[in-house]
């Protein structure tokens, strides 16, 4: 049996995310048979990356085709890019004769529903979240505007499309699933959905790996103290997580514990973090430190609990936050909202932290007196590898990989 395979993927192989949350999954897929090519856009900042990633495919026998990332102007280069992306698509299915185009997202599924209609290839429609509603939910379409307001619908459509389409399609979420089960425009419901979250890289994110004697070199540069409190903060600030909320509880905790420390690993908005600090005076406790993938389980380690608080709009009923598992992996118990995702339960189930229904100082300070509560963090890792696993999701993808081709 052929197991030739198209991965289309609009982000970029050289972005963080592409690294963590598609790379590892090919590598899996590559090793269990399946022949792997992949296209992706890349910008152009991230060209310094690009021959690095290029030796780990091609030693795991992916064919990666990369193309430009455009991004001027707004809709017109995307639309660019999608030409682009269908020509090389269709030349490459001419090489290979592809049996499966396995699509991230939804620019990319409109190249593999065109794959699908039109070359007959079965088509995999790995929608990653409800992305028109994300773009509206995040302020990044205001449907006031007449031109917003016909993309988002024309995207609206074409969701339905996908989903009719799809030979299989892959939410992040069973919150995603239950809703999509749940329309009634969709005329060949129900569907064929399997979950598979974004899961961790559980060898790099794994306790016992730390080497003690670089973790205290890393501690003493950041200025923790062995009887300080850490709260982390760990990723993007980005769009949904709710910086001002995080930092009202922790000064909240800072009034409960004056040794607590506040560490911030991500790469962006420096200042924003530090301007809302001073505003809510704890810039003297915040540490922030870029981390790059290898130095992050190490900073995580020096922490005492991880915080993320993400809007809670309807769109985020698909997210699944892959530091989730990550921190699980690593045993720190997490302080988060209810209603993003699966979060909620995945917290319940495996008691890996603390749930608050409200951004208030009464909900902070409850969460703040359970956090005196002895969380087990042997069972927190269990937790991750039960539900994060890659292995997991690798076999999933497999499964799925398999049922479409027979």
């Amino acid at each position: 049996m052929s197991k030739q395979v198209l991965y289309i993927s609009y982000d970029g192989m050289t972005d963080p995310l592409g690294q963590s949350q598609v790379i590892p999954y090919l590598i899996g897929l590559s090793n269990k048979g399946f022949k792997i090519t992949l296209i992706s856009c890349e910008k152009r900042e991230n060209s310094a990356a690009k021959s690095k990633i290029e030796t780990l495919l091609n030693t795991h026998h992916i064919c990666w085709e990369p193309l430009l990332y455009t991004k001027k102007p707004p809709i017109l280069s995307t639309i660019y890019d999608i030409i682009r992306i269908k020509r090389l698509a269709l030349r490459l299915h001419q090489k290979n004769n592809f049996n499966i185009v396995h699509c991230r997202s939804y620019i990319a599924a409109l190249v593999g529903l065109k794959l699908k209609k039109e070359q007959k290839i079965k088509f995999i429609f790995d929608m990653r979240g409800f992305w028109a509603d994300e773009r509206v939910d995040g302020k990044l379409w205001n449907l006031k505007n007449p031109l917003y307001k016909i993309v988002y619908n024309y995207f609206k459509r074409k969701e339905v499309a996908f989903l009719e389409s799809a030979d299989y399609t892959i939410s992040l979420t069973n919150n995603a699933k239950q809703e999509i089960l749940s329309w009634q425009n969709i005329h060949n419901n129900p569907i064929k959905i399997q979950v598979i979250p974004c899961c961790a890289d559980l060898n790099l994110f794994n306790k016992s790996t730390i080497n003690l004697n670089k973790k205290d070199q890393l501690k003493i540069s950041l200025n923790i103290n062995n009887g300080d409190f850490v709260l982390l903060y760990l990723g993007s600030i980005g769009t949904w997580y709710m910086l001002h909320e995080m930092m009202e509880f922790f000064s909240v905790l800072k009034q409960k514990i004056p040794a607590a420390k506040f560490l911030f690993v991500t790469k962006e908005e420096h200042g924003r973090i530090l301007e809302t600090a001073e505003r809510f005076n704890v810039k003297d406790s915040i540490i922030i430190r870029p981390g790059n993938r290898e130095e992050i389980p190490y900073l995580i380690s020096l922490c005492n609990f991880s915080i993320f608080f993400i809007l809670p709009a309807y769109s985020k009923k698909a997210s699944s936050p892959t530091k989730q598992g990550e921190l699980m992996a690593m045993g720190i118990p997490i302080i988060c909202n209810t209603n993003v995702g699966d979060t909620d339960k995945i917290v319940n189930d495996y008691n890996s932290g603390i749930l608050i229904a409200d951004f208030n100082k009464q909900s902070y300070l409850s969460a703040i007196d359970n956090m005196q509560i002895k969380f087990d963090e042997a069972s927190i890792v269990d937790g991750a590898f039960d539900y994060f696993s890659l292995e997991n999701g690798v076999e999933k993808y497999a499964a799925v990989y398999a049922s479409v081709l027979n």
